[in-house]
């Protein structure tokens, strides 16, 4: 394996069995290329190879490990999507945070789980670079956020009115609006369907896989 391939399939590797591994890592890459320094989730390397893992006949399922801190909201409501649109078994596990977009990364599979100590930011859509200061921008804004939030009520069991509460906290997170969950509160707000490692997330998978037969 020469080494631009290895890079375009180095976050979805097969395993001796018949699941896939999805990592999704460090910062959600967007149209624009992060710095060489940054770990980064590169969504143009990502969606393809979901897209392959569709319609692979020897593929049952999928575990999808998240340890993110966000990114670009275009790229990682489409890896979301896609995820969300596999008709094969899908089970999520976050480690360290899956916070941002992360949030509906982490719900888009059909079963959930976070370690216990794993956190999940919710805050507000930001914007950077140039920004026009117009009502246009501000609804603009309001619509991207309303995406995120119905994405996630329609695929967890948190609401999209409690959402909105979350993101607009102003009691908890020091330098932005929002909050910040650990692994039994992102449980028990009804974001992930369960706290657990590897073993229990494995375990889930196989046994929606055996069902699904």
């Amino acid at each position: 394996m020469d080494e631009q391939t290895e890079g375009k399939s180095e976050n979805i590797v097969s395993t001796k069995s018949n699941i896939y591994l999805l990592s999704i890592i460090g910062e959600v890459e967007g149209h624009e290329a992060l710095g060489e320094r940054a770990k980064a989730t590169k969504y143009e390397h990502i969606l393809p190879n979901l897209a392959r893992a569709e319609d692979d006949e020897t593929i049952d399922g999928m575990l999808i490990l998240l340890n993110t801190v966000g990114g670009d909201v275009e790229a990682g409501l489409a890896i979301a999507e896609m995820i969300a649109s596999m008709s094969k078994p899908t089970v999520s596990l976050v480690l360290g945070g899956g916070h941002s977009i992360g949030v509906p990364l982490a719900v888009s599979a059909d079963y959930s789980f976070i370690v216990p100590s794993g956190t999940m930011v919710i805050h507000p859509v930001r914007q950077s670079g140039m920004f026009i200061g117009v009502a246009q921008s501000y609804r603009n804004m309001e619509k991207t956020q309303d995406r995120i939030t119905q994405f996630v009520a329609d695929h967890s069991q948190i609401s999209k009115s409690r959402m909105e509460e979350l993101m607009l906290d102003t009691n908890m997170l020091v330098k932005d609006v929002g909050t910040m969950l650990d692994g039994r509160e992102a449980v028990w707000e009804g974001l992930i369907n369960e706290v657990g490692g590897i073993s229990e997330a494995l375990v889930r998978l196989h046994t929606m896989i055996d069902n699904k037969e």
